[in-house]
């Protein structure tokens, strides 16, 4: 009503002073209006393109490393310990050779190169430990489930990797990232990562 009031004041007879002061104000509405809405637009625009950005990331992130699975014998006591005694010698060899790797092909063809020793280290572990079986050692695709480690979100994917079977290779397992070294530098019982500058400046570079 008072809008309607204001309209018929502005609008009757001869006042032109308050029809150009209203027109004005109009226009200046009408503007502030348009350029909240263009701003709000642009922040949603850029939130989408960000999570989008983020998505494809993760969803690119099988392309970019290779990840290590090594497969106890069984679930007994003794079987689980020394797949973690040859997780321990597998990745501090890995670690040496890995080191300075660019990227996922050279990493890749960095282990398929080093494979016969890897297989000699992990036969040795067992022997050395009184045990009869040994080790398969491969690289293959291979599906593994959401992770994270530190602050980085590895999702469920079919992943370029290492396989080492122990023995029949049907117990639990261990796997971790083997490009970047991710979880070659373990902390206490090997569950907990510590980065190493060159390891995050590799995972810097992908999640980008």
């Amino acid at each position: 009503m008072f809008l309607c009031r204001v309209i018929i004041f502005c609008f009757g007879g001869n006042n032109r002073p308050m029809k150009k002061i209203f027109l004005t104000l109009t226009a200046i509405i009408f503007a502030l209006v348009f350029a909240l809405s263009m701003t709000a637009c642009d922040m949603f625009d850029n939130r989408v393109d960000g999570n989008n950005a983020q998505s494809c990331s993760e969803q690119d992130l099988p392309s970019q490393v290779v990840r290590i699975h090594i497969r106890a014998n069984s679930n007994s006591e003794v079987d689980q310990g020394v797949k973690l005694l040859v997780r321990d010698k597998i990745t501090e060899y890995l670690s040496d050779v890995l080191c300075g790797c660019a990227s996922k092909n050279e990493a890749l063809s960095v282990i398929q190169k080093h494979g016969s020793r890897l297989k000699q280290i992990a036969d040795l572990t067992l022997k050395i430990n009184c045990f009869a079986y040994k080790s398969a050692v491969s690289v293959k695709k291979e599906q593994f489930p959401d992770k994270t480690y530190g602050e980085h979100f590895f999702p469920s994917g079919v992943y370029d990797a290492l396989i080492i079977e122990l023995g029949s290779g049907e117990g639990d397992n261990w796997w971790c990232v083997a490009f970047p070294p991710l979880c070659f530098v373990p902390d206490g019982d090997g569950e907990t990562v510590a980065y190493k500058s060159w390891v995050k400046e590799q995972l810097d570079k992908i999640f980008d």
